[in-house]
């Protein structure tokens, strides 16, 4: 038996634990195959763990003399809250200064996604984005904002459906420059 076979029934016994320990009926029709589908699921949504970003990026990273801010905003952000493992989604928005290094556009989502598709906090979210582009980029700085509604807030706790929260991670230019952090955040809106 592989190790994947073992990691994957014991996945599915311990769900089906859940389901019991819950006082469910783990032989009605609409639970037999629960714990199957739980751990298809959690694997898909944790998928970030086995990602390689240097792999991903795949040397989509280019010599250019282009100086002005490129932006790309509304990226979708689902991950799992790590406290309740329960979603958080919202959007991404992502700005950087180039120093003679711009990065094939579709690169900056899926670097988003890396670190989305791990049980996170929003906060680590955001500064994980920003860091991992800063290493690839060097860029004169780069700006990163999440805006995320939390389902363990909206749920449970203190069940506030309107609430979300917005992180933010700024380096370079975009901390020490006042002028350039608006202009990011201003488009943005």
């Amino acid at each position: 038996m592989s190790q994947k076979t073992n990691v994957t029934e014991r996945i599915s016994d311990l769900v089906e634990q859940i389901l019991l320990e819950l006082g469910e009926d783990i032989d009605r029709d609409g639970l037999k195959r629960t714990p199957e589908r739980v751990e298809a699921s959690l694997k898909f949504l944790t998928k970030g763990y086995k990602l390689d970003i240097e792999k991903m990026i795949n040397g989509a990273v280019f010599e250019a003399e282009y100086d002005e801010m490129v932006i790309v905003k509304d990226i979708e952000v689902y991950s799992l809250c790590e406290h309740h493992l329960l979603p958080f989604y919202g959007k991404c928005h992502i700005a950087y200064l180039p120093n003679k290094k711009i990065i094939g556009l579709s690169k900056i989502p899926r670097v988003v996604d890396v670190f989305s598709r791990r049980l996170q906090v929003q906060e680590r979210l955001t500064t994980d984005v920003a860091y991992a582009l800063e290493k690839y980029l060097e860029p004169k700085g780069i700006g990163v904002v999440i805006e995320a509604y939390h389902l363990c807030m909206m749920m449970r706790g203190v069940q506030k459906q309107n609430s979300s929260t917005i992180t933010s991670c700024m380096l370079g230019h975009f901390k020490s420059d006042s002028k350039t952090r608006s202009e990011f955040l201003d488009f943005i809106k």
